[in-house]
């Protein structure tokens, strides 16, 4: 789950996360100056700690978004913090070989790594948490892959992830839920637990707008909600902290499309708006009536029954728009799961959503995900740093390697992503699993992260 803290002076947050510029270079004498080597040139732009390889290319975007993807595409990695350094090497393996195993060697990954989170400040300097040049390269190169990553709490520093959400505008959240067989499970059917989530990225609480109780910021907030809006509901107003829900019709709209355009193309049932608009009307309210809009204006959704469900006509047949409280929603997909098919909803509903939805099916060691804009993606483990097991190669590689495993169906290289699914799969009956598994599976052979990633590649 995203942790946000406050952020009383966006400036100063931005410089605690090392946004605001890279420490420069030092100084070359002419003759090295002239003798750089040209691996670290990206066009114009020279690198400071960032190694561009000698060979492969650039991913490009064409002007209706879709990809150009040369047979070496360089795809820069961020290692992570904590496990990262663990996972990321087998998540790097598992993919070269599904690669040259689905491709004969005509095609081939060119890594790059990049920095965030501590390495970046071991690498860059104290506080430079996310620098520049990083992001760079990720509006760059266009597709990416990264570990998890170290969430500073307190202090005015908000969530790494966030800040790289917001500064590239990566407004959707994609985090498919599936089932393994084999994988242990808290609930009885987890198989009929099959959703993929759409969660708006750039707004709600995870704006970073909010004040901390009895400052000054929050004491003039305060009056002008009482004295310009008669609000007379801050229960006790000399020491709330205050927070603002930024939710709008742009927002709502761009992710509803990508959300109804993937239920098309995937050939998927329904589309589920998830929100609390019963007490929300005017932000999470907003949002699903919104939603119903766009269906309607974009895709000629009908009324279905009288409303406000509707329906689309698509070429595989009838699409379900419907919408669900999210208390509701909460309960029935312990209840009623394969009731439920594609989500859009929100920021903080999703963060919710996505975790309890993996942990029916496995917990988020396995749980996939992505942060994409309209041209660029950005592949992640879902799961944190778990410090306590860092260098150990003991954590289990899933969440990374499912990644990997979009990012490869994103570039349009299905028969590696195909790959990757059935050793999964094959892994996981084989019963030569992580510790988390091993110890919830009779008859399992514990094995380590990197000795997990060997086995999938074994199953290929």
């Amino acid at each position: 789950m995203d942790q946000v803290g406050l952020r009383p002076d966006p400036v100063l947050a931005r410089k605690l996360l090392g946004l605001f510029y890279l420490r420069p270079a030092p100084a070359r004498p002419m003759a090295d100056a002239a003798a750089v080597d040209k691996k670290t040139l990206l066009g114009d732009a020279m690198y400071a700690h960032i190694k561009v390889p000698t060979t492969g290319q650039k991913i490009t975007v064409n002007k209706d978004y879709s990809l150009n993807v040369p047979d070496q595409p360089i795809i820069p990695y961020i290692e992570g913090d904590g496990t990262g350094v663990d996972i990321t090497p087998v998540m790097i393996k598992v993919v070269d070989a599904a690669v040259a195993k689905a491709y004969g060697g005509k095609r081939k990954i060119v890594w790059m790594e990049i920095y965030a989170g501590e390495k970046s400040t071991k690498v860059y300097g104290p506080d430079v948490w996310l620098p520049d040049e990083t992001l760079s390269v990720l509006r760059e190169y266009v597709v990416s892959i990264k570990g998890p990553l170290t969430t500073p709490v307190g202090g005015g520093i908000r969530s790494i992830n966030v800040a790289m959400r917001q500064e590239l505008d990566l407004y959707v959240c994609l985090r498919p839920i599936q089932y393994f067989t084999g994988v242990p499970s808290p609930v009885k059917e987890p198989e009929k637990t099959n959703m993929v989530i759409f969660r708006e990225n750039s707004e709600d609480i995870y704006a970073g707008i909010e004040y901390e109780a009895e400052s000054d910021k929050a004491k003039k907030l305060v009056k002008f909600l009482q004295d310009e809006l008669g609000v007379k509901k801050i229960r006790f107003p000399a020491t709330s902290g205050i927070g603002i829900k930024p939710i709008s019709r742009e927002g709502t709209e761009r992710l509803v499309r990508k959300a109804i355009q993937y239920v098309i193309d995937n050939k998927r049932k329904s589309l589920t708006f998830v929100h609390k608009g019963n007490i929300m009307k005017f932000t999470e309210g907003a949002f699903a009536k919104w939603g119903y809009e766009l269906a309607q204006r974009e895709f000629k959704a009908e009324l279905l029954d009288g409303g406000p469900w509707m329906k689309i006509k698509a070429p595989h047949g009838e699409i379900v728009v419907k919408d669900v409280i999210a208390d509701a929603f909460l309960q029935q997909i312990l209840l009623r799961p394969a009731e439920y098919d594609v989500i859009a909803t929100m920021n903080l509903n999703g963060d919710y959503i996505s975790d309890a939805l993996a942990a029916q099916v496995g917990g988020i060691g396995i749980a996939p995900g992505a942060n994409m804009s309209d041209s660029v993606a950005m592949f992640e483990a879902t799961h944190g740093t778990a410090p306590k097991y860092a260098g150990k190669d003991y954590v289990n590689p899933g969440s990374e390697i499912l990644s990997a495993e979009m990012m490869l169906r994103h570039m349009g290289w299905t028969e590696a992503a195909d790959l990757v699914i059935k050793s999964m799969e094959r892994a996981i009956l084989s019963k030569k699993v992580t510790y988390d598994f091993a110890r919830l599976m009779a008859g399992a052979t514990q094995v380590s992260c990197s000795g997990f990633g060997q086995v999938m590649i074994e199953n290929m």
